[in-house]
């Protein structure tokens, strides 16, 4: 994926785009969901006749950037992994450099960006639980890292969680877990710890999924006979659980293709608009939802006093 000279009508130019992408897994790679991304850019890329220069930079200070954008190597830049605050993007936005983001905040709005509706897709997967009968819903989030150092769908999926519950009169019980097996098996500890009668979550962490799955076959809990699962997470994930997980699909090719015809629109007509577009994918029903059944001892008695008892009256009907 190096760079080439250009081969535009006009000379100019280099016939390649760069990627600023930093790697999330736990041991600083690339995730699966990431890889998903850079394959697509890639091919987008490449259908529009460019390469792709792939940095790992997270900010602007990392040695790859000044490397890709004061050098020029790269005729545009497509920013992921965006944070709340952001000197990627605050740098770009004051060069005048090209750029869109997968992924947004206050400051990539001067430029094109494609995201998804974070914030309402966690919403909609616990109205999705409301509606089958639940109402003790717990959230499994992204990492206390990548939550704390402001990832935007970390961010707004909690945003959008948090809401929901409390429209519907719901008490919010958030969590933060490592993207790996362990972790997914130690939040729901911690969950069933904390509310044992607790009867689904929604998850944005597809990474701990499986770890989810096995905390709760360890308490005896079957999924969804006994616990409801429901999440965002793309389909490679959701289907390779048992049963498969009822989600909102993560479109990371879409996205991808999406990036880049923003990219192009912006080399093209450099003075026009910036486009923004936010997808919010329905959810997929697949077997891991299913009505509500209340934990044994956490529904409130009966209320209603016993009836005496009239042994001599006849009642004639």
């Amino acid at each position: 994926m190096a760079a080439r000279p250009g081969t535009d009508d006009s000379g100019g130019g280099t016939h390649t785009l760069g990627l600023l992408y930093p790697p999330a897994g736990r041991l600083r790679d690339y995730t699966t969901m990431q890889l998903s991304f850079v394959g697509g850019v890639a091919e987008a890329a490449a259908q529009q006749g460019y390469d792709l220069l792939l940095a790992p930079a997270g900010g602007h200070d990392d040695p790859s950037f000044p490397r890709m954008i004061d050098d020029r190597r790269v005729d545009g830049v497509i920013v992921m992994e965006i944070r709340r605050e952001d000197d990627r993007v605050e740098h770009l936005a004051e060069a005048g450099f090209p750029f869109v983001a997968i992924g947004r905040n206050h400051r990539a709005d001067v430029a094109g960006w494609v995201d998804l509706d974070f914030a309402g897709l966690a919403g909609g997967c616990v109205q999705h639980l409301a509606d089958l009968g639940h109402r003790r819903i717990a959230f499994v989030n992204r990492s206390e890292q990548l939550f704390n150092s402001g990832y935007g769908f970390a961010r707004l999926g909690d945003e959008g969680y948090t809401e929901m519950m409390k429209k519907l009169l719901l008490t919010p019980h958030a969590y933060l877990c490592g993207d790996d097996l362990a972790s997914g098996e130690g939040v729901v500890e911690r969950i069933l710890s904390e509310d044992p009668a607790t009867t689904s979550l929604v998850t944005m962490n597809e990474a701990a999924l499986e770890g989810v799955y096995r905390g709760l076959t360890r308490h005896g809990l079957s999924v969804p006979r006994d616990f409801s699962v429901v999440g965002v997470a793309a389909s490679p994930w959701a289907e390779q659980v048992n049963p498969p997980l009822t989600a909102a699909e993560i479109p990371a090719k879409e996205m991808s293709r999406v990036a880049v015809d923003l990219m192009m629109r912006r080399l093209r007509s450099p003075d026009s608009p910036p486009r923004h577009v936010l997808l919010k994918p329905l959810i997929t029903l697949r077997g891991s939802t299913g009505q509500c059944r209340p934990v044994p001892g956490s529904e409130p008695e009966n209320d209603l006093p016993d009836l005496p008892d009239f042994p001599d009256l006849d009642l004639d009907f």
